[in-house]
């Protein structure tokens, strides 16, 4: 069984977490601040295939023992990077997430195909205050060689969960995923599991 690592990067309160709850969970929640850096486990079925899916979501706040962007790219065998669409500053940070992930595997890859990116633009619910335009965004990707979406964690779920499959079958076409790799350094937390976000406890979702 394969195993993928997809790392979900942004700046705080664009909606990491969200996403990877409405993905895992189909509910949605609002706000959520962490204080620990978490791997979020579960087994999907993808074109026939069962897949063991790690997703990571960094801390965005300062955190203890808190791992660097760079152990996290390493780590990963695919990304999603996440701005919010009423921020234009998480935009910003996102276009430098994209191009360290370039010059990371650039410095180091030892695979032919570069790990897949995903640019997400996420709460498309509040247009009304958008500061970052789909046409800005899309150029971006286009030239940055990334995938594109946009849509609202909060309305969504289908289309989240299809940003997630993309990228296990875009991983997958990408050819073996890394050998087992250390969790990114520092990070004695991230074990914790979808559930503990409503309370409750159990080894996977």
């Amino acid at each position: 069984m394969n195993e993928m690592k997809i790392s979900v990067l942004g700046s705080e309160g664009v909606g990491k977490t969200a996403l990877i709850v409405r993905f895992l969970t189909r509910r949605f929640i609002g706000e959520y601040a962490s204080s620990s850096e978490c791997i979020y486990r579960k087994r999907v079925s993808v074109d026939g295939r069962q897949v063991n899916l790690e997703l990571f979501d960094p801390c965005s706040q300062p955190c203890e023992g808190k791992s660097t962007l760079n152990d996290q790219i390493v780590w990963a065998d695919g990304f999603i990077v996440v701005y919010d669409v009423s921020d234009y500053s998480s935009f910003t940070t996102a276009k430098t997430i994209i191009h360290l992930i370039r010059q990371i595997h650039l410095g180091t890859a030892k695979r032919d195909v570069a790990p897949p990116i995903f640019l997400v633009a996420n709460k498309q619910d509040l247009c009304h205050l958008r500061e970052v335009s789909h046409d800005e965004a899309q150029r971006f990707a286009i030239q940055s060689h990334c995938h594109f979406y946009e849509l609202s964690a909060a309305e969504h779920h289908q289309e989240v969960a299809l940003i997630f499959t993309k990228m296990v079958q875009n991983v997958s076409l990408g050819g073996k995923t890394k050998e087992r790799r250390r969790r990114p350094s520092g990070s004695k937390s991230m074990a914790k599991l979808i559930n503990n976000v409503f309370g409750k406890r159990r080894k996977s979702v």
